[in-house]
């Protein structure tokens, strides 16, 4: 479905807009070796070094998914891409939502943009990905990013990792299409960055030490305090302290 459908452009603002801009069907991939303003979650840029990185976003159109549960989605594009990695040798975890980290390291980020029908499913969506591959100097203030080349020592070829990753999109998303949900929610909390593990978080209350116990099938974010209170969180409600 997605390998064969695969458009290389040289640059672009962000391959989301990008692939929207071409009135996409079901499958669609843009990928760029350059984008001017890629986005990343909570408004931030993605720093990406021209011809060593994969930026690229995939469109599909999810209907059978209630828009209560497109939480799904963005589980499926993160394993994904964990899928992909582990296939190089490189294990990797998921930050709550779909950040994608090597040890305390980000290595990957996606931005996923929904449209909703009238009946409350999904019409479409569009899965921007940026994963560091080759680059090995970051110059922005990021403060913890890694690439593959950078883990391995190893120059990978970037179109052998794309299709790496739509192959394990693929198959993800077919299990997602299939009603399997629980298995990639299983996997997902596998694989969950902290899962059960005590570190410093910040909230709206300020800086407190909890463990995650659970993501609910929206997305929704359950942490536990060392008192025994547990809190809920939507997305960009809480902040994982980073070490540095």
């Amino acid at each position: 479905m997605l390998q064969t459908n695969i458009i290389h452009i040289e640059e672009t603002g962000s391959t989301n807009d990008a692939i929207r801009e071409r009135k996409p069907t079901h499958g669609m991939v843009v990928a760029a070796e350059w984008q001017q303003a890629g986005r990343g979650q909570k408004g931030n840029s993605w720093e990406s070094e021209r011809g060593e990185n994969l930026l690229f976003s995939i469109y599909v159109t999810p209907k059978f998914l209630p828009c209560q549960q497109q939480f799904f989605l963005s589980q499926a594009a993160a394993l994904a891409v964990t899928d992909a990695l582990a296939e190089e040798g490189i294990e990797a975890k998921i930050k709550w939502p779909n950040d994608i980290y090597a040890g305390d390291r980000k290595i990957a980020g996606m931005l996923i943009e929904n449209s909703v029908g009238m009946n409350g499913s999904l019409l479409d969506s569009i899965i921007g990905i940026g994963l560091n591959v080759n680059q090995t100097k970051f110059i922005s203030n990021a403060p913890n990013p890694v690439s593959m080349k950078q883990l391995t020592g190893k120059t990978f070829d970037r179109e052998e990792v794309l299709n790496h990753i739509l192959k394990a999109f693929e198959k993800r998303y077919d299990a997602l299409e299939a009603g399997r949900w629980e298995a990639g929610r299983e996997d997902y909390l596998e694989r969950l960055y902290r899962w059960k593990e005590q570190h410093p978080f910040r909230d709206a209350q300020g800086v407190f030490t909890g463990e995650i116990i659970q993501v609910e099938a929206d997305g929704t974010l359950w942490v536990k305090r060392e008192n025994g209170q547990v809190g809920k969180y939507l997305f960009k409600q809480i902040e994982f302290i980073l070490p540095r």
